[in-house]
């Protein structure tokens, strides 16, 4: 069987068990919140430009975020929430995605783990307590409090690719103490709360995440983020020496023996909202992409616009198609998560295409568009440094299709 698909698989709850929905909003809610995604992205798109330049925090953009009321969207309704499901979440990730990628993949780690919430509690797994649950929710449906986890260490890599963190949590009265580092922490200056992989120093180790506060003494960011692209996702290092949090701010402790084990339906959130993310980049690209062909008019042409020529319509249609293949298959595999109906495997499919696709038509817009691609002055270099950075995303491409593959043989 599939690694990836073994990460899909997992414990479900009631509601998915007898095939329902686990949550989700009307359907005539789900498309007014989309549409004001949308419209806000235009707004975000005014902003990209400094943000990528300077490596700002984007902290203007999630007060416009806040005041399109768009973060509570994972929320459970009962808890105060929009209870939207993850395709009404992929949408509008994607949406926001079109005006800043960076924004979105904040935004889309903060979805992730209040749906997290949201399924834990309409289970009653006793996965996030109540009283931290309440917590976080009633912060974040006051302003912008955005959570994230912080797993990556410097010598551990991603935890996906197996082996325990270094970060350790000790006993002490009433609580725990951190001490460790992370690295690219998604959106770290931003986030009021941090989710941190740690082993506890037991005499029988248990694995497990420690909600720690921001502003928790012991604590501190640490500024080395200066990649290529999505440089406003500010993924900064995290210090932990002594910090201390509350014992009821632990999150799934399990025997460490066990090594991390994904909740299955965290991964499909995962993999979805990422790949929406960068779909929405490429989608970027090809509108800029667009304006530019309709309006650049060489004086060979007599007058006619680029996008006139027949070679030039057959290589923006291959950006079409594309394009188009990733929204039918992130689609659908969200809408079929929602009704409980997902095949086994389909997240980690739809992330590899639309990935794929969203480099290629990237790239495609870059040989269509010349020089002017490459100036620093058109934002196409921005949405092609931004596309460029999702072959990053733990697990890599290459690595589901080797398991893809060996699954395929085996079957066979």
């Amino acid at each position: 069987m599939s690694e990836i698909v073994q990460m899909e698989r997992g414990h479900l709850s009631p509601a998915q068990a007898r095939g329902a929905a686990p949550f989700g909003v009307t359907a005539l809610q789900a498309p007014e919140l989309v549409a004001r995604a949308a419209a806000l992205a235009v707004q975000l798109a005014a902003l990209a430009g400094a943000h990528d330049s300077s490596g700002a925090p984007p902290a203007p953009q999630f007060a416009l975020l806040h005041e399109a009321d768009l973060l509570r969207l994972t929320i459970a309704k009962e808890a105060g929430g929009h209870g939207a499901g993850l395709a009404t979440a992929r949408a509008v990730v994607g949406a926001v995605a079109q005006g800043d990628p960076a924004v979105a993949l904040i935004l889309s780690m903060h979805y992730s783990m209040h749906a997290a919430i949201a399924r834990s509690q309409q289970a009653g797994s006793g996965e996030w307590s109540a009283a931290l649950a309440t917590e976080l929710i009633a912060a974040s449906l006051q302003g912008p409090a955005l959570l994230n986890a912080a797993q990556v260490e410097p010598e551990l890599g991603s935890p996906s690719h197996g082996g325990l963190p270094a970060t350790r949590a000790r006993r002490v009265q009433g609580g725990w103490q951190l001490s460790g580092h992370k690295i690219y922490v998604t959106g770290g200056p931003l986030l009021a709360w941090i989710s941190v992989l740690a082993v506890t120093d037991e005499d029988k180790p248990r694995l497990g995440s420690f909600v720690l506060p921001r502003g928790t003494p012991g604590s501190r960011l640490v500024e080395t983020w200066d990649p290529m692209g999505m440089r406003a996702t500010v993924s900064q290092d995290l210090l932990l020496e002594e910090a201390w949090v509350p014992d009821h701010h632990a999150v799934g402790l399990r025997p460490a023996a066990d090594g991390l084990q994904r909740e299955a339906h965290g991964i499909a959130w995962y993999f979805s909202l990422v790949a929406s993310v960068y779909d929405g980049a490429a989608r970027a690209a090809r509108d800029w992409l667009a304006d530019f062909l309709n309006h650049r008019r060489p004086s060979a042409l007599g007058g006619a616009s680029l996008a006139s020529l027949p070679t030039v319509q057959e290589k923006f249609g291959e950006i079409e198609v594309l394009l188009q293949a990733s929204d039918c298959l992130l689609d659908s595999h969200a809408r079929a998560y929602d009704a409980g109906s997902a095949p086994d495997g389909l997240a980690a499919v739809a992330k590899h295409v639309a990935v794929e696709n969203a480099v290629r038509a990237a790239t495609l817009a870059l040989e269509l568009a010349g020089n002017h691609g490459l100036a620093r002055r058109n934002p196409l270099e921005r949405h092609l440094r931004n596309v460029l950075c999702s072959q990053i995303h733990s697990p890599p491409n290459n690595l589901i299709r080797s398991n893809a593959g060996r699954a395929g043989l085996q079957r066979r």
